[in-house]
Protein backbone atom coordinates (compact mmCIF):
# COMPACT_ATOMS: atom_id res chain seq x y z
CA UNK A 1 0.00 0.00 0.00
CA UNK A 2 1.13 3.14 -0.73
CA UNK A 3 0.95 6.71 1.42
CA UNK A 4 -2.46 8.16 2.86
CA UNK A 5 -1.04 11.40 1.51
CA UNK A 6 -2.26 11.09 -2.10
CA UNK A 7 -5.95 10.86 -2.77
CA UNK A 8 -8.57 10.43 -4.83
CA UNK A 9 -9.27 14.35 -6.05
CA UNK A 10 -5.94 15.93 -5.02
CA UNK A 11 -4.83 18.46 -7.15
CA UNK A 12 -1.79 20.48 -7.54
CA UNK A 13 -0.22 23.15 -9.92
CA UNK A 14 2.82 24.59 -10.95
CA UNK A 15 2.15 28.34 -13.31
CA UNK A 16 5.03 29.67 -15.28
CA UNK A 17 5.39 32.40 -17.69
CA UNK A 18 6.94 31.37 -21.05
CA UNK A 19 9.81 33.53 -21.89
CA UNK A 20 12.15 33.77 -25.28
CA UNK A 21 15.22 32.54 -23.32
CA UNK A 22 12.70 29.34 -22.75
CA UNK A 23 11.95 29.01 -25.89
CA UNK A 24 15.31 29.09 -27.08
CA UNK A 25 17.02 27.01 -24.91
CA UNK A 26 14.28 24.04 -25.11
CA UNK A 27 14.97 24.53 -29.09
CA UNK A 28 18.83 24.11 -28.40
CA UNK A 29 18.31 21.63 -25.81
CA UNK A 30 16.07 19.58 -27.85
CA UNK A 31 17.60 20.14 -31.68
CA UNK A 32 13.62 21.16 -32.42
CA UNK A 33 14.51 24.34 -34.36
CA UNK A 34 11.34 23.88 -36.21
CA UNK A 35 10.90 27.99 -38.10
CA UNK A 36 7.08 28.03 -35.86
CA UNK A 37 9.26 28.34 -32.56
CA UNK A 38 12.34 30.24 -33.56
CA UNK A 39 11.71 32.13 -37.08
CA UNK A 40 9.45 35.18 -36.58
CA UNK A 41 9.29 35.92 -40.49
CA UNK A 42 8.59 32.05 -40.97
CA UNK A 43 6.48 31.87 -38.26
CA UNK A 44 4.31 34.84 -39.45
CA UNK A 45 3.28 33.44 -42.46
CA UNK A 46 2.02 30.49 -40.44
CA UNK A 47 -1.59 29.43 -39.61
CA UNK A 48 -0.22 30.83 -36.07
CA UNK A 49 0.67 34.48 -37.36
CA UNK A 50 3.64 34.42 -35.23
CA UNK A 51 6.16 31.79 -32.76
CA UNK A 52 4.69 29.76 -30.81
CA UNK A 53 6.32 27.99 -27.86
CA UNK A 54 7.37 24.28 -28.58
CA UNK A 55 4.00 22.16 -27.73
CA UNK A 56 6.60 19.87 -25.79
CA UNK A 57 7.94 22.88 -23.68
CA UNK A 58 4.47 23.55 -22.50
CA UNK A 59 3.39 19.82 -21.36
CA UNK A 60 6.95 18.98 -19.47
CA UNK A 61 5.62 21.27 -16.66
CA UNK A 62 3.44 18.68 -15.89
CA UNK A 63 6.39 16.54 -15.00
CA UNK A 64 7.12 19.58 -13.13
CA UNK A 65 3.88 18.83 -11.01
CA UNK A 66 4.57 15.38 -10.43
CA UNK A 67 7.98 15.05 -9.62
CA UNK A 68 7.54 17.96 -7.34
CA UNK A 69 4.38 18.38 -5.85
CA UNK A 70 1.81 15.92 -6.38
CA UNK A 71 2.96 12.75 -5.82
CA UNK A 72 6.27 14.91 -5.53
CA UNK A 73 9.86 13.59 -5.13
CA UNK A 74 10.43 9.56 -6.08
CA UNK A 75 7.60 10.23 -8.42
CA UNK A 76 8.30 7.52 -11.42
CA UNK A 77 6.47 8.68 -14.80
CA UNK A 78 5.35 5.15 -16.76
CA UNK A 79 2.90 7.02 -19.08
CA UNK A 80 1.39 9.74 -20.86
CA UNK A 81 -1.36 10.77 -23.32
CA UNK A 82 -1.20 14.30 -24.80
CA UNK A 83 -3.58 16.53 -26.63
CA UNK A 84 -2.27 19.41 -27.71
CA UNK A 85 -5.26 21.73 -27.97
CA UNK A 86 -4.29 25.41 -28.55
CA UNK A 87 -1.07 27.51 -29.10
CA UNK A 88 1.29 29.14 -26.46
CA UNK A 89 2.64 32.21 -26.99
CA UNK A 90 6.02 33.71 -26.05
CA UNK A 91 4.79 35.88 -22.49
CA UNK A 92 1.84 33.15 -22.14
CA UNK A 93 1.14 32.37 -18.24
CA UNK A 94 0.33 28.78 -18.47
CA UNK A 95 -0.39 26.88 -15.38
CA UNK A 96 0.09 22.73 -15.49
CA UNK A 97 -2.26 21.25 -13.30
CA UNK A 98 -2.70 17.24 -11.98
CA UNK A 99 -5.68 15.75 -10.30
CA UNK A 100 -5.48 12.16 -8.76
CA UNK A 101 -7.95 10.09 -10.57
CA UNK A 102 -7.74 6.65 -9.53
CA UNK A 103 -5.21 4.86 -6.99
CA UNK A 104 -3.97 1.45 -8.24
CA UNK A 105 -2.21 -1.80 -7.50
CA UNK A 106 1.55 -1.44 -6.90
CA UNK A 107 1.78 2.32 -5.96
CA UNK A 108 0.31 3.28 -9.35
CA UNK A 109 -1.95 6.40 -9.83
CA UNK A 110 -3.45 7.74 -12.60
CA UNK A 111 -3.92 11.30 -13.35
CA UNK A 112 -5.36 14.05 -15.25
CA UNK A 113 -3.44 16.17 -16.46
CA UNK A 114 -3.84 20.35 -18.05
CA UNK A 115 -2.07 23.04 -18.85
CA UNK A 116 -4.00 26.04 -19.28
CA UNK A 117 -3.45 29.26 -20.54
CA UNK A 118 -3.61 32.47 -18.59
CA UNK A 119 -7.43 33.21 -20.00
CA UNK A 120 -8.35 29.67 -18.48
CA UNK A 121 -8.04 27.60 -21.80
CA UNK A 122 -6.88 24.03 -22.03
CA UNK A 123 -3.34 24.29 -24.41
CA UNK A 124 -2.65 20.29 -23.44
CA UNK A 125 -4.72 18.09 -22.16
CA UNK A 126 -3.73 14.44 -21.23
CA UNK A 127 -3.39 11.54 -19.12
CA UNK A 128 -0.82 10.31 -16.63
CA UNK A 129 0.34 7.29 -14.95
CA UNK A 130 2.49 7.40 -12.17
CA UNK A 131 4.11 4.98 -9.26
CA UNK A 132 3.93 6.50 -6.46
CA UNK A 133 7.03 6.83 -3.75
CA UNK A 134 6.92 4.78 -0.67
CA UNK A 135 6.96 6.96 2.36
CA UNK A 136 8.87 6.00 4.86
CA UNK A 137 6.79 5.76 8.18
CA UNK A 138 6.28 8.79 10.51
CA UNK A 139 8.12 9.31 13.37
Amino acid sequence: MYSDEVVVGQTAEFRKTVTETDVVLFAGITGDLNPAHIDEVAASASRFGGRIAHGMLSASFISTVLGTRLPGPGTIYLEQSLRFTAPVRIGDTVTARVEVAELLPKRRARLTTTVLNQNGEAVVEGEALVMVPARPPAG
